[in-house]
């Protein structure tokens, strides 16, 4: 009885094929990593682009979040490294190695937050959202953290996205191993993220009282458009939505592609290198804006509190500035 699992989640749910699943999976970190492991992302870059940031007012409170937050980017990053260098079959791990990078990505995000604004926010979307506007839209990011939209609408992500592309024509079905591979895949997982977000707004547009007062059961009506562009037009894509969006498929929606079907063993140990050195290069990222923002003098006292104290093997060098 061959793939008796998947023929019954073809049958009860919309299950996308393994093959293409895993595909976009595994070129997308891969995409991330060519990036990060280049001369086009470095310590130099990043601090030139955050050379004119100010210390802020002294606020001790939202100080304390910055270092809580990133001692769990810091923990999850460690989680992922010994999944890196200590498990032999990676397939074992898969999941449980997305979920420490997404993790180790959202409170690295969380962390800057704090540092930018002070604050502190209840769900992961609006952390995103807060992220867009305080990083993401003030070009206070190095790429390919950078790479994001201010709307969804369908003719002006397709042209944005043609900008960014600047005649690369290369896919997310491109497993990098070139800089000029990897931006065209990071554009490709930026465009399907926005068709994503594009659908979840329809749909909730659909399910609205505005909606349904039209009697319609789609969007070929002027008015019908009219609600669905205005909600578009407010959307986002950056990297913390598309990591949410990562994240989700590993964890909830493709259930099946991580560990069943064809076996892509000789791409697995890559893969987990690729999501630490993202991971990695993030964390650098946070840790860099970070330092310039808290009390003069405490992000050097909170890595000497870790040096001492942390139960943890991976050195805190990643966060040492």
């Amino acid at each position: 009885m061959p793939q008796w699992l998947l023929n019954r989640l073809f049958e009860s749910k919309d299950q996308p094929k393994p093959t293409f699943a895993i595909q976009g999976t595994i070129n997308w970190m891969r995409a991330l990593s060519e990036v990060v492991n280049s001369d086009e992302f470095s310590d130099e870059i990043t601090n030139d682009i955050y050379k004119k940031v100010q210390r802020r007012p002294k606020n001790e409170g939202a100080d304390t979040l910055v270092f809580e937050n990133m001692l769990m980017a810091y923990h999850n990053l460690a989680s992922l490294d010994s999944l890196d260098k200590d498990v032999s079959h990676k397939y074992d791990v898969i999941r449980s190695a997305i979920v420490s990078w997404y993790y180790s990505t959202y409170f690295a995000a969380s962390a800057m937050v704090a540092a930018s604004s002070g604050s502190q926010q209840e769900t992961h979307t609006a952390t995103a959202k807060v992220w867009h506007s305080d990083f993401a839209e003030k070009g206070l990011l190095p790429y390919p953290f950078n790479l994001c939209l201010s709307t969804l609408v369908g003719k002006d992500v397709k042209s944005q996205i043609k900008t960014l592309r600047a005649g690369n024509s290369y896919t997310l079905n491109v497993h990098s191993t070139n800089l000029d591979e990897a931006k065209g895949a990071c554009l490709s997982y930026l465009s399907g993220t926005a068709d994503y977000k594009k659908w979840e707004v329809e749909e909730r547009v659909k399910a609205s009282r505005d909606f349904k007062n039209l009697g319609v059961d789609n969007f070929k009506t002027k008015a019908a458009q009219s609600l669905r562009d205005d909600a578009l037009n407010k959307g986002q894509v950056n990297y913390l939505f598309q990591a949410f969006r990562y994240r989700g498929k590993a964890n909830y929606r493709d259930s099946i592609f991580l560990s069943y079907g064809n076996s892509y063993e000789d791409k697995m140990d890559l893969f987990v290198s690729d999501l630490k050195d993202v991971t990695s290069a993030f964390v650098r990222v946070a840790s860099i804006y970070c330092q310039k923002r808290v009390v003069k003098g405490d992000w050097e006292l909170f890595i000497s509190d870790l040096e001492e104290n942390t139960r943890l093997t991976l050195p805190v060098n990643i966060m040492k500035i």
